[in-house]
């Protein structure tokens, strides 16, 4: 785990701030992902979470009584979210897109310019607000990586850490495994999820569960962890803090990483 803006610590074993239960409003962008997704499900459960809005370009396809949906096809204007990010407690962005799926300008669009626009709008509307960052393993806030996808998440981190959020907080997991079948974006992650058993046990620091992961960004927001500033957080930290904060959660792997057995 590395620190930026200025010396803070993280306690592992619970929350620097406990908040009421059902009185935190939360918002979640990009819920029709993989990982944010899991954010938005665990939300509905989390006990400290009253209400939860959900900002995407398409409809989830459920329903709650935590969940507020709203619509927005253009995230290179935010603007007209002012009203709908007004009093949150904390955020927890998702948006992205898969290496290779889009031009290199596109690429950078989604994952520097969105996200800048996103953060400036909500920083005027809930000042207050937290604020977690779905980043990458790899990314570089220096901009001298040869690899765009890189480039592009250090450039969305330094943004976001200078935005002027009480508490930010930037997730690098590395290989995030699906959990759920789907349909893999291209080969080389039909090639990591089957060999994904073996890899978590010869490489346990480079792979982390997408439900695990979303369970730690929004924890992790709500409980506004660490002292004011910026934490980044690598596929490392993220799993220290899964063992810490759900430990039934990481225990008891299938052989095809999909299945745990309670306890």
């Amino acid at each position: 785990m590395t620190e930026s803006n200025q010396v803070s610590s993280l306690n592992a074993s619970g929350p620097s701030h406990a908040p009421a239960v059902g009185q935190q409003r939360v918002v979640i962008v990009g819920g029709t992902g993989m990982v944010g997704g899991y954010a938005l499900r665990y939300a509905f459960d989390h006990p400290a979470i009253g209400s939860v809005t959900a900002v995407g370009r398409k409809r989830l396809g459920i329903s709650h009584p935590k969940l507020q949906e709203v619509l927005h096809q253009d995230f290179a204007d935010c603007s007209p979210l002012a009203e709908a990010l007004s009093d949150k407690d904390a955020a927890v962005y998702c948006l992205g897109v898969y290496t290779g799926a889009v031009s290199d300008a596109e690429l950078r669009r989604i994952t520097v310019d969105y996200t800048i626009e996103f953060a400036r709008v909500l920083r005027g509307s809930s000042p207050e607000a937290s604020f977690s960052f779905l980043s990458g393993g790899g990314a570089d806030p220096t901009g001298r990586s040869r690899i765009p996808f890189a480039r592009y998440k250090g450039e969305a981190e330094n943004a976001l850490l200078a935005a002027g959020f009480r508490h930010v907080y930037i997730f690098r997991p590395a290989y995030i495994y699906p959990v759920e079948p789907r349909k893999e974006p291209n080969f080389s992650y039909r090639l990591f999820r089957a060999i994904y058993p073996a890899f978590r046990l010869l490489f346990p620091n480079q792979v982390i569960r997408a439900d695990d992961l979303a369970r730690t960004m929004v924890d992790v927001a709500v409980w506004r962890t660490g002292e004011p500033g910026g934490l980044v957080f690598e596929n490392r930290d993220i799993r220290a803090m899964v063992e810490s904060l759900h430990p039934r959660a990481n225990d008891s792997l299938g052989e095809n990483g999909s299945q745990r057995t309670p306890r």
